[in-house]
């Protein structure tokens, strides 16, 4: 009886350096063959088009890594090292999530990856991206230098290829756009005679003049950010003055996004390019005087740049009509963003509620209507349904692995047989030592995969739901726990969606409940930093590191109209 293949993944990658929609094909067409070769089954692909390796934020690596932890193949197969990753730190993550579930690796460059593969191909790749880094930022600065464009296209101007004597393309040349260049000078304009970003932002997006974004204007695309040299207002190729390498970008390892740091004055590249001037010196200055002026009273922020304290639900808000956030408008009110800073041409929505009547009632709808008996039960019922399919599901992974695991016990037994029977020991080595490693892999990844238990949920769930946000709410009023009150509390919340009341002047307010969040809390789970109730009975319901699994696969929030 012929024993199963292994069930394989395939992953490729081309980075924008390449440029070639078609590597894509080519790394899977030979990850496939090789497959084969190996007597593997290829039940999977994963591939990330024209993005850099120097993050894990790309939509097929996260896919590969989600599909890794189900157990939805048994090798993964890649080009090479680096189609995964370019970037040390990751490439080492990667391999550790692998080993973790059990399952190698292996490209079609460095064979089956081992942790030296890591130590030294994660080290050089390293090194070429920061090599590459390097050879970019200097061609960069060349291009900067003699005026032309170094990355970005700046709002009024347009690309203008040029062809040498020779018929290659001359990149970077730059000429101005003239229906975006008068544009430019009817905002200088208007500022300089006293009129706000958001007014000029909401007459540009009534007349339907395309923004720079090809959406609406926005105040904050016009005034910017004088310091860093953004928004329209600050641009000084507005006055033939081309200023390079302001900004640097890094990478936050936590979240693997990119964000900006000012790099002192004396590493910016200036050059002057008088024919790309599009606003007079005289309109220029008068702007800035104007700018100078609106600086906060005794501080160098300006009026835009000032942040104000984040309320219990700020940044949870949206417009019912154009889904664009309410933010502070007063002291104590809260407005749709949209209809004040961008005009009536993208959002009407011009009514308002005071901070103390939200907040009043969404924790009132927290506390007495998202978590009541009935809706209880429904979450429970689906919940376990969900809850005990992955368990099967795990149990049949399980089981599966311990056939394997008996397989490869039984087939090492047999060359020990065969040794003992006078076969040569040379013949058989290779394949006992194969087998001895898949053994301890499995047994290694089966003591990390323990029985399934069937999930039931404790009945009182709801009233210690409604205790625990009661408790909650009675904290925010001192100042002991406070902040973690609130935390707690904003976590309990996906959104609130606030629509203008069929009748009358007010608001009618959705809120939209976090499944996850809700469950935790009514499981006991409030997190590290919450102390529990002496009575607590967590204990009978822990099921708070599945939770977040099992509300994320197809459940809508709860959702309460107030």
């Amino acid at each position: 009886m012929s024993q199963p293949k292994l069930r394989a993944a395939i992953y490729a990658r081309y980075s924008s350096d390449l440029q070639r929609d078609a590597s894509v094909e080519d790394q899977i067409r030979s990850c496939t063959e090789y497959a084969k070769a190996q007597g593997l089954e290829v039940v999977a692909t994963y591939s990330d088009r024209a993005i850099s390796g120097a993050s894990l934020m790309r939509s097929g690596m996260q896919a590969l890594l989600r599909d890794a932890r189900s157990g939805a193949f048994d090798v993964l197969v890649s080009e090479a090292l680096d189609r995964l990753s370019r970037n040390q730190a990751d490439i080492a993550h990667i391999y550790q999530e692998f080993c973790f579930n059990g399952l190698p690796i292996e490209t079609l460059s460095e064979g089956l990856i081992s942790e030296i593969h890591i130590g030294l191909k994660g080290t050089m790749n390293a090194l070429q991206l920061k090599d590459i880094a390097m050879k970019t930022h200097r061609g960069l600065k060349g291009r900067a230098l003699e005026g032309k464009s170094a990355g970005g296209k700046a709002y009024g101007y347009r690309m203008k290829p040029q062809l040498t004597s020779s018929g290659e393309v001359i990149r970077g040349e730059r000429e101005i756009q003239p229906e975006e260049a008068d544009v430019v000078r009817r905002i200088f304009a208007n500022y300089a005679r006293g009129l706000s970003p958001k007014k000029i932002a909401e007459a540009l997006n009534k007349e339907r003049v395309p923004a720079p974004s090809g959406r609406h204007w926005g105040a904050s695309t016009i005034h910017g950010n004088r310091q860093r040299g953004t928004g329209i207002l600050n641009n000084e190729l507005y006055i033939g003055r081309q200023v390079w390498n302001r900004l640097r970008y890094v990478k936050d390892p936590q979240t693997g996004k990119r964000i900006s740091r000012l790099n002192p004055e004396s590493e910016w590249t200036i050059t002057e390019v008088p024919e790309l001037r599009i606003i007079d010196p005289e309109l220029w200055e008068a702007v800035r005087s104007r700018q100078g002026a609106l600086k906060t009273k005794g501080t160098s922020t300006p009026v835009w740049d000032r942040r104000r304290p984040k309320t219990l639900f700020s940044g949870l808000m949206a417009c019912g009509c154009c889904g664009g956030g309410f933010a502070k408008i007063s002291k104590d009110s809260f407005g749709c963003s949209p209809a004040r800073n961008k005009g009536t041409a993208v959002c009407s929505n011009k009514r308002t509620i005071k901070q103390a009547d939200l907040e009043a009632r969404v924790l009132d709808a927290l506390a007495n209507h998202l978590m009541d008996p009935d809706a209880v039960q429904v979450f429970c019922e689906e919940y376990t349904a969900e809850r005990n399919r992955l368990k099967a599901a795990a149990a049949g992974n399980r089981k599966e692995k311990e056939q394997a695991l008996a397989r490869a016990k039984r087939d090492h037994q047999k060359l020990v047989d065969a040794i003992i029977a006078g076969i040569p020991a040379d013949q058989v080595k290779d394949r006992m030592i194969e087998l001895d490693a898949r053994r301890q892999l499995l047994e290694r990844e089966l003591e990390h995969t323990p029985a399934p238990d069937t999930v039931v949920f404790h009945p009182s769930m709801a009233e210690a739901y409604r205790e625990r946000v009661s408790r909650l709410i009675r904290t925010l009023g001192s100042a002991e726990g406070m902040e973690e009150a609130k935390e707690a509390l904003r976590a309990l919340v996906e959104r609130i969606v606030l629509t203008p009341a069929p009748e009358g002047t007010g608001l009618d307010l959705t809120l939209e409940g976090d499944l996850a969040g809700l469950l935790q809390l009514a499981a006991g789970a409030e997190g590290a930093n919450t102390k529990k109730a002496p009575d607590d009975r967590s204990e009978a319901f822990d099921i708070s590191e599945e939770i977040v699994l099992v509300a994320g696969a197809g459940f809508e929030p709860a959702t309460f109209r107030l």
